[in-house]
């Protein structure tokens, strides 16, 4: 009696499972139709990327020994790699030589421009400001201190031409000592928890395309700045990738992101965030930014769904 039960459940779920792949290959029919009828072959763009400006942000306080390195660094890369690109840089109010050293960067290369804050605003501050300098299509921060490779981002800025963001996350953890990693990972932890995002790291030397910037209404003048942003525009539904990158040791100095006040500004901004996002009434978005490709992909799948047959939709 027991083997006509046991014979019986095998043959219900046999039919149920023959069921269930006559509808996965009926769909796959249809789906395969349905592309043949839109010749839905890898579509090449339209017409090619015309180069784009790229525009680097460099805040720089009191770095008279690493400045004309990092900048001169940045110039090699755009050389090397064949970029249209300019460098704003920031004097976030140094007190050393640093301000005279950018003027002379900017009489020996046109490419350098200097924006030049009488007191100590930020690095937030000073990357907002110079984004507002800036003439480029695409903006990344790349500090003073000469910490950060920029051939590490930059040989990526091709990836524009697909998504609005990239998001580097360092590699080789153990240019940096124990106990700035462990921060990195309380803190990475923390805002992937809070705001219900997967970001590998989140204060680098990130690019965004400059117009999803400008539709940003609040802007945080600490270290904060960059997750503002990234969780901001990301929560809005902009398209991003991450990329792999090495980190150097900073050759000269000490890292001012780890100071008391640094993490106290961080922690409002962290704190501000938190209110806009769970707390606020939400905002009417009129879709993306115009020229951000995050519009165009999106606009691509409508132009396709209103051209596919009501049956494939079954």
């Amino acid at each position: 009696m027991y083997t006509r039960i046991t014979l019986t459940i095998l043959a219900i779920l046999v039919l149920l499972a023959a069921g269930v792949l006559a509808l996965v290959v009926r769909r796959a029919i249809r789906s395969l139709e349905w592309a043949r009828k839109m010749n839905c072959t890898p579509r090449p763009l339209k017409k090619p990327i015309t180069p784009q400006l790229v525009s680097i942000i460099m805040p720089a306080l009191n770095e008279e020994a690493n400045i004309v390195p990092a900048i001169r660094n940045v110039l090699a890369a755009f050389d090397d790699l064949g970029i249209n690109g300019e460098i704003v840089v920031v004097n976030d109010g140094s007190t050393d030589h640093t301000g005279l050293l950018i003027h002379e960067e900017t009489q020996r290369d046109p490419r350098v421009h200097v924006l030049t804050h009488a007191t100590p605003c930020g690095i937030g501050a000073a990357f907002w400001d110079g984004v507002g300098a800036s003439r480029g299509e695409i903006v990344c921060m790349l500090p003073g201190d000469n910490e950060n490779d920029p051939w590490e981002i930059l040989r990526y800025h091709k990836l524009l031409e697909h998504v609005d963001i990239l998001i580097p996350f360092v590699f080789n953890k153990e240019a940096r000592s124990l106990y700035r990693n462990g921060l990195s990972y309380v803190y990475r932890f923390i805002i992937n928890t809070t705001f219900l995002v997967n970001f590998n790291y989140t204060n680098g030397t990130v690019m965004y395309r400059k117009k999803i910037l400008e539709e940003l209404d609040f802007h945080s003048n600490g270290f904060f700045y960059q997750t503002d942003i990234l969780v901001r525009t990301v929560k809005r539904g902009y398209l991003f990738a991450e990329v792999p990158y090495r980190l150097d040791v900073r050759p000269h100095g000490l890292s001012k992101a780890v100071t008391f006040p640094s993490l106290m500004r961080v922690m409002k901004g962290y704190l501000r965030l938190v209110k806009d996002i769970h707390f606020s009434a939400p905002k009417l978005q009129n879709g993306f930014a115009a020229e951000s490709l995050t519009a165009a992909r999106h606009a691509s799948i409508s132009h396709v769904g209103a051209h596919q047959p009501a049956g494939a939709q079954a």
